[in-house]
């Protein structure tokens, strides 16, 4: 049985979808991801581009709202925020008995600079997100 894990952040343009896309990239067979954001925006460039460096494609991700997951009345296990904690209050409350978590990651689209500064800040923020993530897996699927 797989468990149900949301990653939710402000835009879903980031954070968040690196997120799912690690745990589906690391521990898809024990995990189903998804992510949604408080205020769906547009999909990150810096991001998708991060990400294909590290064999990922989220290119064709769709940015999601979590009003539109509440809509669907979808159960989670786990509801993880990856903003800021200020941000992560504004969370609403999911149905069912999700554990909730918060992981504070910075946010790439408030990065400044020359498009190679802001891609290189990106890395540094999906592998702080992968770190988090691959040590979450092991210690999730630990028997």
């Amino acid at each position: 049985m797989t468990s149900k894990i949301l990653f939710v952040c402000i835009h879903n343009s980031a954070r968040s979808q690196m997120a799912e896309a690690f745990v589906t990239h690391h521990c898809g067979d024990r995990f189903e991801a998804s992510s949604a954001g408080l205020e769906p925006g547009t999909l990150n460039p810096m991001v998708v581009a991060a990400m294909r460096e590290r064999g990922i494609d989220i290119s064709r991700n769709t940015t999601k709202s979590v009003s539109e997951i509440l809509a669907a009345n979808r159960r989670f296990d786990y509801v993880v925020t990856v903003c800021d904690e200020a941000s992560a209050e504004r969370c609403p409350v999911f149905p069912g008995n999700a554990q909730r978590l918060h992981w504070g990651f910075p946010d790439p689209s408030a990065l400044q600079g020359s498009p190679e500064t802001r891609l290189q800040g990106t890395r540094v923020i999906r592998d702080q997100i992968e770190s988090r993530i691959t040590e979450w897996c092991q210690r999730a699927c630990a028997p």
